[in-house]
């Protein structure tokens, strides 16, 4: 019997993640040094890992609410206010999710009807438009590049905006290519959002990795909080991957519709993920985020490393200001991401992702995770530039 005439049309017509097919072949070589997966190699904080044992010792493992332990929501609304300056109510405004990946998939099935429109920039993280698309809608592409910061402007949001435009999309700081958006900038383009009443999804999950001026929220801006879902999570910040936590933040009603989706699909949290995203907060507000701040700093040096050990190879790299990826364009190697990525996990044994699984516009580019070791970095590097040395 043939079981796929029974498959979704839509999720049928999804493509596989053009980053995990060549991390299913990296599994396979031992030997192999990945730059692809966006994960901290450094281990969850100590005091983290304490908590969640000491609340499981505890007996901790029944449900929680399905809007998350009200301690963690009101130590979530106290670092939004102390670190962005914007307010919300932790018992109604809060809630928290499987990682930033669930919020982003909830906010948009709660407010997608068919056919309606979501402006996604491009190049931008791989699950945006299958989750449009599994939520009903349909993306609306804005193509940035290099020149021009890989930033929205003004301009081309006006461009993109048609009668059906109902969100848009907000990946700052940016995963591929480690562009942000300054608060100047940011409103220069919110009159627009405010003229389309479009709704905000700002994914603000590399807010703390942000090198040079602080990350700026646009929920800060006026008049955005009231049109703004922020979405983020401990995954990158406090190196909490494994931990799949956490939060959406939005105005009331806005959450409440979120959370009819939550409560029917997930339930609630993981509660010790819950206890250990608690002790992460607290921890890091009494001593000012100094773990995070150390990761930071290292990150900061292997930025600056790979920025120049690709531009010094004769790739021309945009300099990244957040997360923790390097975007080099191969156009002048003759080949584009595919092939280049292809050809130096063959014969170099280096995992890139190609360009072109963040979008058809940057196919000629590759993304570097510089979240591994100075020692696996430096030699990544002479690996690339003993590829390129051979190819060219």
């Amino acid at each position: 019997m043939d079981c796929g005439r029974f498959i979704n049309k839509t999720v049928r017509d999804l493509k596989p993640s053009g980053i995990r097919k060549f991390f299913d072949i990296v599994a396979q070589m031992p030997d192999a040094l990945s730059l692809g997966v966006g994960e901290p190699d450094f281990v969850t904080p100590w005091e983290i890992r304490d908590a969640a044992i000491k609340s499981v010792q505890k007996g901790y493992t029944a449900y929680t609410s399905n809007r998350g332990l009200l301690a963690l929501r009101e130590e979530t609304a106290a670092f939004l206010k102390e670190r962005y300056g914007v307010k919300y109510d932790p018992a109604e405004e809060i809630l928290i999710t499987i990682g930033a990946s669930e919020a982003i998939d909830l906010t948009l099935r709660a407010v997608i009807e068919p056919g309606d429109g979501v402006i996604v920039p491009e190049p931008s993280y791989v699950s945006y438009m299958p989750a449009v698309a599994l939520a009903g809608g349909v993306s609306q592409s804005i193509k940035t590049t290099a020149d021009d910061g890989f930033k929205l402007t003004a301009e081309a949001v006006e461009k993109a905006v048609t009668k059906n435009t109902k969100a848009i999309i907000l990946p700052y700081p940016n995963n591929p290519t480690g562009a942000v958006m300054t608060g100047r900038e940011l409103e220069a383009v919110a009159p627009v959002i405010k003229k389309h009443d479009l709704l905000v999804l700002s994914d603000e999950i590399y807010a703390e990795l942000s090198y040079g001026a602080p990350h700026t929220s646009i929920a800060s801006l006026k008049d955005m909080r009231e049109r703004t879902a922020l979405l983020s999570g401990f995954s990158k910040a406090f190196a909490m991957t494994g931990w799949r936590v956490g939060y959406v933040a939005a105005p009331r009603e806005l959450l409440s519709a979120m959370v009819k989706v939550h409560q029917y699909t997930i339930m609630c949290a993981p509660t010790v993920s819950q206890y250990a995203a608690l002790a992460a907060l607290q921890t890091g507000r009494r001593s000012e985020f100094a773990a995070v701040a150390e990761m930071r700093e290292k990150y900061d040096m292997r930025r600056r490393f790979m920025f120049k050990a690709f531009n010094d190879m004769g790739l021309k790299c945009f300099e990244p200001n957040g997360a923790f990826y390097v975007f080099p364009s191969v156009e002048s190697t003759g080949m584009d991401g595919e092939e280049f990525a292809r050809k130096l996990l063959e014969q170099k044994k280096v995992a890139v992702v190609p360009g072109g699984a963040f979008g058809e516009s940057t196919k000629n580019f590759i993304r570097c995770s510089y979240a591994s070791g100075m020692p696996t970095l430096s030699e990544a590097v002479d690996r690339i530039a003993d590829f390129i040395g051979a190819t060219s």
